[in-house]
C-alpha cells in the first residue's frame, strides 16, 4: 500500500514539474530578436548601443527589425562608423522603434513617431506593409512588451 502511495505522489510530482518546465517565460522584443538567427546582427547592435534594457521595459514597442541580409546591404564604411559612435548607432536603432504595439492589421498609411524623434512613413496595400523604403517580410512576431515587424532594409534617420 505504501509503495502505491509513493508511486502516486511521484507521478503527481513529475506531472507538476513537467508542467512548470513547459511554462513559457516572458519574451521582450529584444528576446524575440535574440532568438531569431536572421536578426543576430540587430541583436548584437542593440546590445552594443546599450538599448537592451530599454527594449526589455514595459513598452509596448513596435520594432521594425532589419534582417542580417538588410545589414549586409549597408555600406561597410557606414557600419564601421556606427560601430565607433555609440550615439549614432543608438540614433539609427531607435529610428526603428515606435512606441505602442502596431500590428499589420493596425497599420494605416501615414507617419509614426519613433523613439529617435523623427517620423517613419508607414503604409499598407492589401497585406503588404512598408515602412519608408523597407518591406515587412515577416509580420506580427508577438512579444510580451510589443511586436516585431521584420523588414528587408535598414532605415537611416533623416539628418537633423
Amino acid at each position: 500500500m505504501m509503495n502505491k502511495r509513493m508511486a502516486f505522489f511521484a507521478a503527481i510530482a513529475a506531472l507538476v514539474l513537467s508542467g512548470c518546465a513547459s511554462m513559457s517565460t516572458p519574451k521582450s522584443v529584444v528576446d524575440v530578436a535574440a532568438s531569431n538567427p536572421d536578426l543576430s546582427t540587430l541583436n548584437k547592435l542593440i546590445n552594443d548601443a546599450g538599448l537592451a534594457a530599454t527594449l526589455r521595459g514595459a513598452g509596448p514597442y513596435t520594432v521594425f527589425a532589419p534582417t542580417n541580409e538588410a545589414f549586409k546591404a549597408v555600406p561597410a564604411k557606414t557600419l564601421e562608423e556606427l560601430g565607433k559612435d555609440k550615439e549614432a548607432l543608438k540614433n539609427v536603432l531607435t529610428y526603428h522603434v515606435v512606441p505602442g504595439s502596431l500590428t499589420s492589421a493596425d497599420v494605416k498609411t501615414g507617419n509614426q513617431k519613433t523613439l529617435q524623434g523623427a517620423n517613419l512613413a508607414v503604409s499598407k496595400a492589401g497585406t503588404i506593409v512598408t515602412v519608408e523604403d523597407a518591406m515587412v517580410v515577416q509580420a506580427d512576431v508577438k512579444a510580451d512588451n510589443g511586436v516585431v515587424q521584420i523588414v528587408d532594409r535598414v532605415l537611416i534617420p533623416p539628418k537633423k
